[in-house]
C-alpha cells in the first residue's frame, strides 16, 4: 500500500512540476509575445497564432502524459496486488 502511494505521490508531483513549467512557459511566451508584438506588425500575428498552436499541442500532450502515467500506475498497482495474492499462503 505504501509502495502504491508513493508511486502515487511521485507521479502527482511530476504532474504538478510539469504544470509549474507550462505556467512558466505561458508567462515567457507572454512576455516575449509582448515584446515581440511593439516591434513586429504582422510578424506578432505570425509568431503568435504559432506559438499559440505550438501551446495547444504542448498541452494536448500534456493531457495524453497524464493520462498514460495514469494507466501506468493503476496496472502497476493491479501487478502489485497479483503478485500480493500469489505470494500470500492460501487461507484454508
Amino acid at each position: 500500500m505504501k509502495a502504491e502511494a508513493g508511486q502515487g505521490g511521485r507521479l502527482e508531483a511530476a504532474v504538478q512540476k510539469l504544470d509549474r513549467a507550462m505556467t512558466m512557459l505561458e508567462q515567457r511566451l507572454t512576455k516575449r509575445l509582448a515584446e515581440a508584438g511593439a516591434q513586429a506588425g504582422d510578424l506578432f500575428d505570425q509568431d503568435r497564432t504559432k506559438l499559440a498552436t505550438d501551446l495547444d499541442a504542448s498541452r494536448a500532450r500534456e493531457r495524453e502524459l497524464e493520462e498514460a502515467a495514469a494507466q501506468a500506475s493503476e496496472a502497476l498497482a493491479k501487478a502489485v496486488a497479483e503478485l500480493r495474492a500469489q505470494l500470500q499462503p492460501e487461507a484454508g
